[in-house]
């Protein structure tokens, strides 16, 4: 995205500072994270540093204040990495747990949470989706009730990516069970340690292996009502609010894993050589990876438009969609074939063409699967 109308400077600076770290800090180590399923604190620590986690949060607490371009930019360039347990990992932190604290906390909530988390000292993770309530949030059954000045949580989460090894959780409970749908949903924030709440166990992944993803269990877990982020019954509507932020990092993402794989293979298959010459001399494969190359071009440039309608502040739920929908279906179409031109060493545990193809698979599903997606459009269209 060189010659794009949504570079700037400041951005063409930011990507390129961004892959750097990306192949001396990421690329070396990735293998061994995949190994232990996680991914060490000390890099979310260097990448505050860095000032990559507090892209759009304010000055005041160590942001640099910019737009949902820039977190594009962030998405596509850790997609690049061939790691994408990596990637959700920070993305979720920066994109998807915190910005509820970011949109909806009150001054004090800000001033305590804010800065760890934007230094990476604190790890961030975001709990709606349940074991029955995965892209349909009205139908979460976890419980909140009001006892004094506190309220009691109860019920468990599934899916939740940091959830082993987080800080802070943005946990989407009923506050109100009288009421039916979407209604009568909150928000808390609660810490690791906080009594009653446990991790259920850590979940084993066909893909993004070094992302921890949980079950989260809260058994009467007792949580102030100063934890209580925005307003009661609320919640739903801050949730819908950040889907749209959410679904274009993925999709951004998903376009960055998808041009990667296509380097990948294009040195491969020009230098692989079979029946007396190159792959590449071959036909069928030229065109096939020319019109990947295409398409993956129009997921980019729709990822770009979408985020830029975002930073403009106007509404982009169907663009947004339709990024969630094409990128995430496109990019397993690309590592398909990518894969298939590696023939039977794209089969192996040591190309990471093999990886990238089992992480690429749950980006039509996570964040809103593709048929949600889909209705989402047909409602605006």
């Amino acid at each position: 995205m060189q010659n794009s109308i949504y570079n700037t400077e400041e951005l063409v600076l930011f990507r390129d500072q961004l892959g750097k770290f990306i192949e001396t800090e990421i690329v070396p180590q990735g293998d061994a994270w995949e190994q232990t399923g996680k991914v060490p604190r000390e890099v979310f620590k260097k990448m505050g540093d860095l000032g990559f986690l507090g892209l759009r949060y304010a000055e005041q607490y160590g942001g640099t204040e910019m737009n949902t371009v820039a977190t594009a930019v962030l998405a596509e360039e850790l997609g690049r990495s061939t790691f994408s347990g990596f990637a959700i990992s920070v993305l979720v932190h920066t994109d998807m747990a915190s910005p509820h604290l970011n949109n909806a906390g009150n001054k004090d909530q800000l001033a305590r949470y804010m800065p760890g988390i934007i230094a990476g000292d604190t790890v961030t993770a975001v709990a709606v989706t349940e074991p029955d309530a995965g892209s349909d949030v009205a139908g979460i059954k976890t419980r909140a009730v009001k006892d004094g000045d506190d309220w009691v949580l109860n019920g468990s989460k599934m899916f939740i990516t940091n959830g082993v090894y987080g800080d802070v959780y943005f946990v989407a409970a009923k506050t109100d069970p009288d009421v039916k749908g979407s209604r009568g949903i909150t928000i808390f924030i609660v810490e690791k340690g906080t009594p009653g709440f446990t991790v259920g166990r850590a979940l084993d992944k066909m893909g993004w292996r070094c992302s921890d993803t949980a079950e989260l269990v809260f058994d009467n877990c007792r949580v102030p009502a100063e934890n209580i982020l925005g307003e009661v019954n609320r919640g739903f509507y801050a949730i819908m609010q950040n889907f749209q932020n959410e679904r274009t990092v993925i999709g951004a993402m998903a376009m960055g894993e998808a041009q990667k794989a296509i380097d990948i293979t294009l040195d491969y298959v020009k230098d692989r050589k079979a029946f007396g010459a190159n792959l590449w001399d071959k036909q069928t494969i030229r065109q096939r990876l020319a019109m990947r190359q295409a398409e993956v071009e129009a997921g980019r440039q729709l990822v770009y438009h979408a985020a830029w309608l975002d930073a403009q502040g106007l509404d982009c739920v169907k663009e947004v969609s339709a990024v969630k929908a094409y990128c995430g279906e496109l990019v397993n179409k690309v590592m398909y074939d990518c894969q298939q031109f590696h023939g039977g060493s794209g089969y192996l545990r040591e190309n990471p063409i093999e990886r990238m193809t089992r992480d690429a698979r749950v980006q039509s599903i996570g964040g809103g699967a593709t048929e949600v997606m889909l209705e989402e459009i047909a409602k605006r269209i």
